[in-house]
């Protein structure tokens, strides 16, 4: 990365949100895209389902608002699902236009249905790599701007402030192909800086994200002063892979929406006992019916099983050529057997608090994607909606970090102090921090939480913020420990807000709260910088 200390538009995180801002952006200035790994490696890429737009018209809009405030359980903020619905066609057009492909039969653009939705309105592109098009689109188009730059292998240590104002940003870059941090650091001015660095599924131990998940942007801009908003709703996706020593890879929700059945140990189809729309009930509905019917009479762990067998009509391996080859080295076919399946960290609806333009609590910080909280996504995302909120939400705070452009601000050409690294046993250590923060957050801040549970969870992450705060005290830092920091301070951050809301909202349940609360009706939890939790109104 070049050594220029000044930047017109800082981004971190080069998924759908980040690049469709510095796409924006680029037409007005100079931007830098900050990425922890390659370009390709963020949430985005990952995705399978596809993306819900509606492309039938007005009636089409309005029921895809319908869908998406009735999903989300009593907590979306209805002028940003607005804003997504109405403002999503454009941005997907405007996708295809810069050379997204999406499946088409005939000429006609593919849509299949997902759960929730009333009715058909997901488009998929390689049948299960929606992600993976729309990253690689954005990227080429991105490339041909030429007021941007991108920092690849370089991962944002610190928010740069003067007063309340953020106003940069301390990078530190990796070794690529191990990501490994350097011993500099390099300060960066900017004139609005916007977090765009996605997800944070890494806190729990069985997550269907990327190990670049660890909720950085999030953490930087909570440890800066932001204002954190819904951090308890953390979706848990019904159906990944549950294989001894495979990875909890994604089966797509579009599996369901093109037939499937889910099956307990005994063989019966059991969603008719939990939601009328079975198979297709809201997410956090499913996945618990999976958490119930996975134990046995004496609470061992039975097996649940994705039924593909009967769907006639559908060329599963071509429909799902991904899915079908992942599952080739595990003898597992989509047609031919029962798929074992469980739950796992998936989407955090929510994240850093934002207006519908995108601004934080603090001036010249700006978040979009996963690591925000509009409110569109109440407290239970409605499936595919991620990427479109990406596409709208990034194009908007681009939008308003150019109506409000501030001065760049002098600072120091480099942050105070280095990098010292960690002796390898030291990192065996960090590792091992982390392997312990995550499993604790899945056992007692997971799918099903209760006062214990949550008072064990507190307890484990102050043990890891202790630990992790020795390294800290010494000036020393890799790559792993800056993580395993963004993680802790995440989890807590979940804690506290799982803690305050005393009710069973979406994916928030409590077994000692197991009915909604009508008092918290529209009442978002919002972290603020005093580590305290009030229960408001957006």
């Amino acid at each position: 990365m070049p050594r220029a200390t000044e930047v017109d538009f800082l981004i971190m995180g080069a998924g759908v949100a980040g690049l469709r801002a510095a796409v924006e952006l680029a037409r007005h200035g100079e931007v830098l895209v900050v990425t922890k790994e390659s370009l390709s490696e963020s949430n985005t890429h990952y995705a399978q389902g596809g993306i819900a737009v509606a492309t039938e018209g007005d009636e089409d809009v309005t029921l895809h608002l319908e869908d998406t405030i009735r999903a989300g359980d009593g907590l979306v903020y209805r002028p940003a699902a607005e804003v997504l619905v109405a403002e999503g066609p454009v941005r997907v057009a405007e996708l295809i236009e810069w050379g997204a492909r999406f499946d088409t039969e005939a000429g006609q653009l593919l849509r299949t249905r997902e759960g929730a939705h009333s009715l058909a309105r997901i488009l998929h592109s390689g049948g299960d790599a929606t992600g993976a098009e729309i990253s690689r689109s954005l990227v080429e188009h991105a490339r041909k701007q030429k007021r941007i730059r991108f920092a690849e292998w370089t991962m944002a240590t610190n928010l740069v402030t003067e007063g309340d104002r953020v106003a940069g940003a301390d990078l530190a870059i990796a070794r690529a192909g191990n990501g490994d941090l350097q011993c500099s650091l390099q300060r960066v001015a900017a004139r609005a800086v916007l977090i765009a660095a996605g997800g944070a599924g890494q806190v729990y131990s069985d997550t269907t994200n990327p190990a670049v998940a660890t909720g950085d942007g999030i953490a930087l801009a909570a440890q800066a002063g932001a204002e954190l908003a819904d951090m308890e709703f953390y979706q848990f996706h019904p159906t990944a892979l549950s294989l001894p020593g495979a990875p909890r890879f994604l089966l797509s929700e579009a599996l369901r929406g093109e037939g499937a059945y889910l099956r307990n140990h005994r063989g019966e189809r059991f969603m008719e006992r939990y939601h009328p729309l079975l198979e297709l009930a809201p997410r956090d509905v499913v996945a618990r019916a999976i958490a119930r019917e996975g134990l046995g009479a004496d609470g061992s762990a039975q097996p649940v099983y994705l039924d593909m067998r009967h769907v006639k009509g559908v060329d599963l391996h071509q429909r799902f050529p991904g899915i079908s080859a992942f599952l080739v080295p595990y003898s597992l076919d989509l047609a031919r057997d029962l798929i074992p399946v469980r739950p796992a960290a998936h989407y955090l609806m929510g994240g850093i608090r934002t207006d519908l333009d995108g601004r934080t609590s603090l001036p010249g910080l700006y978040a979009a994607g996963e690591a925000a909280c509009t409110g569109v996504h109440g407290a239970n995302r409605l499936a595919s909606n991620s990427l479109l909120e990406g596409l709208v939400f990034g194009a908007r705070a681009a939008q308003s970090m150019l109506a409000s452009v501030l001065p760049l601000v002098a600072t120091d050409d480099e942050p105070e102090q280095g990098i010292k690294p960690l002796s390898s046993y030291d990192e065996e250590l960090v590792v091992i921090q982390i392997a312990t923060l995550q499993r604790a957050m899945w056992a007692h801040a997971g799918l099903l939480r209760q006062e214990s549970s949550l008072q064990e969870g507190f307890a484990a992450q102050a043990s890891v913020e202790t630990t992790l705060a020795f390294f800290g005290q010494q000036g020393k830092t890799s790559r792993h420990l800056a993580e395993a920091q963004s993680l802790c301070r995440v989890a807590k951050a979940i804690l506290l807000s799982a803690h305050a809301r005393k009710e069973s909202r979406g994916a928030h349940f409590r077994n000692d709260f197991p009915a909604r609360d009508d008092r918290n009706f529209q009442k978002h939890s919002v972290l603020g910088r005093d580590g305290k939790v009030n229960l408001e109104k957006w």
